[in-house]
């Protein structure tokens, strides 16, 4: 009876290693290689998208996918770990936290698991493959350069008082963003034309812990209390994304005694951001076709997956326009190879050239843009 228990046993777990083995391999036998991709919280609309676009590019190919949204740093290096061990051809991970991943990726690299850091760079490992995210330096200039157009200081001669609100000091791409705004606001902050009554001009002062709404909020009633309420007026507020930007409108509609709105920035086209800006509320957001940020991030892993050499032969391959950068992007132990795409300034004059993305479209009354569900 114990040998034939043992030969049952070996049977059935034949039976399981084959049904396991044929769940990864297509239906001509041939196996199927397993993309890992590991997002930040689903419930911020952005990295929801995110998901679901590099999911569907990624199946539509014919691969196996395994998803994972990470709420906190925590659940997800747990996470990670758990894709390591399932042995998946290749990791995309958009950090929760860039810094607390590099012992987490030693075992990446051990088992040569490819690594694309997406959309945020990860930091203080050689583990990362190569960086797919948009020109984040870029993004800020873009910011900058709204602001200085719409008051145009220059011609006017006048004097301005601005403030800035910068991202999440755990998320590299804050730092990219602030610097690029900050450098085109700078010779005009130094001259006097601008002035930041708050005399908060660094990173560190302005930063937003996990770019929340609500500490924008807070911190914009600080400032418009301490510094403008005798009523002075305040021309701009450079704010790094869509949700700073609503938590620094809000604070401007209930604490703010001046009787002009401010020029507010943006960034991400955010749903409630699009309503903003139709609404003549939030002046701008920075657009970053995450379908195309996708599409680059798939086309780069097929490209490790093939063998080949990252590098800016690629950029002719790539389905959005990129460039290719092997020096700016420094995470503190290498200089990651990167595919930067173009962002894109979007306000009220040419918010309807969305919708020719085929990812947005009108709401059901006809009055706001929403993306497609």
């Amino acid at each position: 009876m114990k040998a034939i228990r043992k030969q049952m046993m070996i049977i059935i777990l034949c039976f399981v290693t084959a049904v396991m083995a044929a769940g990864c391999a297509d239906k001509h036998g041939i196996p199927v290689k397993t993309v890992g991709i590991v997002m930040p919280s689903k419930s911020i609309e952005r990295w929801s998208r995110d998901g679901d676009y590099l999911r569907s590019s990624f199946e539509a190919k014919g691969y196996h996918v395994e998803m994972r949204f990470s709420e906190d740093i925590l659940r997800q290096i747990d996470d990670i770990q758990v894709l390591i061990a399932d042995d998946v051809d290749v990791l995309i991970i958009a950090s929760v936290d860039g810094a607390a991943l590099s012992r987490t990726l030693e075992d990446a690299l051990i088992k040569k698991i490819p690594v694309i850091s997406y959309d945020r760079l990860i930091m203080n490992t050689d583990a990362v493959d190569c960086y797919v995210s948009f020109d984040n330096y870029r993004v800020g200039a873009l910011q900058g350069q709204y602001i200085v157009d719409a008051l145009h200081p220059d011609q006017t001669g006048d004097t301005y008082n601005i403030e800035l609100v910068a991202g999440d000091p755990a998320d590299n791409n804050a730092r990219f963003f602030f610097n690029g705004a900050y450098d085109v606001l700078k010779p005009y902050i130094e001259s006097g034309r601008f002035i930041v009554p708050s005399g908060k001009t660094s990173f560190d002062k302005v930063a937003t812990p996990a770019w929340s709404m609500d500490i924008a909020f807070k911190n914009m009633q600080n400032t418009l209390a301490s510094y403008y309420s005798d009523g002075k007026r305040l021309d701009a507020v450079m704010c790094s994304n869509d949700r700073m930007g609503l938590g620094v409108l809000n604070a401007i509609h209930s604490d703010y005694l001046g009787t002009s709105l401010p020029i507010v920035t943006g960034q991400d086209a955010d749903e409630a951001a699009l309503q903003s800006i139709m609404d003549g509320q939030l002046a701008m957001t920075v657009y970053k076709n995450v379908r195309n940020e996708a599409d680059v991030a798939v086309s780069v892993a097929e490209a490790i997956l093939e063998g080949k050499t990252l590098d800016d032969s690629l950029l002719g391959e790539l389905p959005a326009e990129c460039s290719f950068d092997k020096t700016s992007y420094d995470n503190g132990v290498q200089k990651v190879p990167s595919f930067l795409l173009v962002p894109e300034v979007i306000d009220a004059k040419n918010i309807e050239s969305l919708i020719e993305t085929g990812l947005f479209t009108l709401d059901e009354n006809g009055k706001y843009i929403v993306p497609v569900s």
